[in-house]
């Protein structure tokens, strides 16, 4: 996994549009209400946080895996959608996503990093990352392949 100090930070106008992300002009909205906050972006990166709370829990009191993909669909919105000069981010579009589960996170917060690995003129090729934010477990993997 590519560190945060791989990328650039963005530009100033850049950095101010993304820094009310997901918040923008919403009194509320899915991510809103799920409680994801961004910790960092940069260029082509992004690291968001989704804290701990009893209704993300499935019956056996692990996160849900649902609540998990909804950090990782969203992660790589400011990841894909940093430089694109007029298009809202509701014009980014998911075409694919594939998660695999590989532990579980339990009273403690799902934090994701999101970076690109590749960019083609409509179509992006992303990478994610979730792990505990306490214990630093890996929770899940993800490719996504967005349309912007």
């Amino acid at each position: 996994m590519p560190q945060p100090e791989d990328f650039a930070p963005l530009p100033a106008d850049k950095a101010a549009f993304w820094a009310n992300f997901p918040h923008w002009d919403n009194d509320i909205n899915y991510v809103m209400h799920l409680g994801m906050k961004v910790e960092e972006i940069r260029q082509d990166y992004a690291r968001m946080r989704l804290p701990f709370r009893p209704e993300a829990l499935q019956p056996a009191g692990i996160m849900h895996g649902g609540a998990i993909a909804s950090l990782i669909d969203t992660v790589v919105v400011p990841v894909v959608g940093w430089n694109n000069d007029g298009l809202s981010p509701g014009q980014l579009l998911t075409i694919s996503m594939n998660v695999n589960y590989v532990g579980a996170i339990k009273d403690e917060d799902a934090v994701a990093e999101g970076f690109i690995e590749r960019r083609g003129r409509s179509i992006v090729f992303c990478k994610v990352e979730v792990r505990g934010s306490e214990s630093k477990r890996l929770c899940a993997t993800a490719t996504l392949v967005y349309k912007n």
